[in-house]
């Protein structure tokens, strides 16, 4: 077992979430029902036990889980939403990472923080400074992880830092230098192809609409999983924000 995977199912009014950089598409509630729990079924199959949030119907970016929460090793940083009608998802997560031990912190005051601006990578934390981060949030988070080193990054044309570059096992860091000024990116053949999840060893977890950067990695020696998730896509969400890896 490699982990416990917390998500949360979409509700009904998903078709309701935020858009910011691309154009509202109608979304399809039971397909994207169906295509979450084939999301978690590829999680679960690459040994992550899957752990739920309490359904948040009311809500509608409620299963963007990662936005709630940043765990470095057994610390859960509650994150504070840059976008106000996303704060109440929270607290149901919260006892979610509370029920499994995490000793459990929190960003406070005026910082905004989304968990979907913050990548791990070994000791490197990158932290996103976006529409819904600030640099209040990226200090605490700093003092929060005092071993590791929090590195500042601004952003271009993209909702989250892991909008546009995600990390492979090895570090590589892969991502378009259009969207974040960072050194030695690996440019994807698509734009999903800079979202990865890394599932332990050498295998990934990555949207069906980026076949041929999945190709690609696999050229690498990597260990490629797909799965389709186009309903999120269209409210700006990739595979990496429908969950939480512990």
């Amino acid at each position: 077992m490699s982990g416990i995977a917390l998500v949360r199912k979409p509700g009904p009014h998903i078709a309701d979430g935020l858009v910011t950089y691309v154009q509202r598409e109608p979304v399809d509630p039971g397909l994207a029902a169906r295509q979450h729990d084939a999301y978690v079924a590829a999680l679960a199959g690459a040994g992550w036990r899957p752990v739920y949030a309490e359904p948040a119907d009311d809500l509608p970016d409620a299963p963007f889980v990662e936005d709630t929460v940043v765990v470095s090793g057994r610390l859960a940083v509650l994150t504070r939403p840059g976008a106000k009608e996303r704060r109440p998802e929270v607290a149901s997560v919260a006892s979610v990472v509370r029920m499994l031990g995490l000793r459990v912190v929190r960003i406070s005051g005026s910082g905004t923080l989304d968990g979907g601006d913050v990548l791990q990578v070994g000791s490197t934390v990158y932290a996103g400074r976006s529409a819904r981060t600030n640099d209040e949030a990226i200090s605490q988070l700093a003092a929060l992880l005092p071993e590791r080193r929090v590195v500042p990054v601004d952003l271009e044309g993209v909702l989250h830092l892991k909008s546009a570059v995600t990390a492979l096992p090895d570090g590589t860091l892969i991502g378009h230098a259009a969207h974040v000024k960072l050194p030695h990116l690996l440019e994807p053949a698509e734009e999903a192809g800079a979202h990865v999840v890394t599932l332990g060893g050498d295998h990934v977890l990555m949207a069906a609409s980026a076949p041929r950067t999945a190709a690609a990695l696999e050229e690498r020696g990597l260990s490629v999983t797909m799965v389709d998730i186009s309903e999120f896509e269209k409210l700006e969400g990739c595979v990496t924000c429908l969950s939480v890896l512990i």
